[in-house]
């Protein structure tokens, strides 16, 4: 669902050859320019920074990849970033993630889709993404059960992170831009 509320800052920085490439590589990859690079790309080094992180981020690999997408998902849907949301739902759909268990996070508490596991992690996620933040020795030690020391730090890691997007995102006034007509995920006023 396309939301049709401005950003909070202009969304054609300037043309330069990395806002073009950026821009073209988008449209090429998503069919769109992605909103996040285009307010980015008023900041050409922030812009460089962001985009290796994004790739090095897509190469970690402890976190089984729905465990990594629900803990994402729930942050964003804690966080309100209909961005976040939008894109992520339909990112994460085309590699093969069940839809379920996405449409399942904002209501994982009475969800019959997610295993106990997943519920823990989108506890843990939701927890992490309020303030205060809500974490607690329990819920790492019940995460711990089945997860080693570098799955549960690449999990927070990926919820700081997300955390991160959600809220750059939000504040800058990005909104869905409609990647996914499916997308049945509210979120969180």
């Amino acid at each position: 669902m396309t939301e049709t509320r401005t950003a909070r800052i202009p969304l054609d920085p300037p043309r330069t050859l990395l806002t073009r490439a950026v821009d073209a590589y988008s449209r090429r990859r998503f069919g769109a320019t992605l909103t996040p690079a285009a307010a980015m790309g008023h900041h050409p080094r922030l812009l460089l920074t962001q985009m290796r992180h994004e790739q090095a981020l897509a190469r970690w690999n402890r976190l089984d990849p729905t465990l990594k997408t629900l803990a994402v998902m729930s942050a964003a849907v804690t966080v309100g970033c209909s961005w976040c949301v939008d894109f992520g739902y339909w990112v994460t759909v085309q590699e093969g993630i069940d839809p379920a268990k996405l449409r399942a996070v904002p209501t994982w508490r009475d969800s019959d889709v997610l295993t106990d596991l997943e519920r823990r992690v989108v506890e843990y996620a939701e927890a992490m993404s309020t303030t205060p933040m809500g974490v607690t020795d329990e819920m790492v030690a019940a995460l711990r059960r089945d997860l080693d020391d570098a799955a549960l730090v690449e999990l927070t890691t990926m919820v700081a992170v997300e955390n991160s997007r959600s809220r750059a995102n939000s504040a800058l006034g990005l909104h869905s831009q409609g990647f996914s007509d499916r997308c049945e995920i509210p979120a969180r006023a």
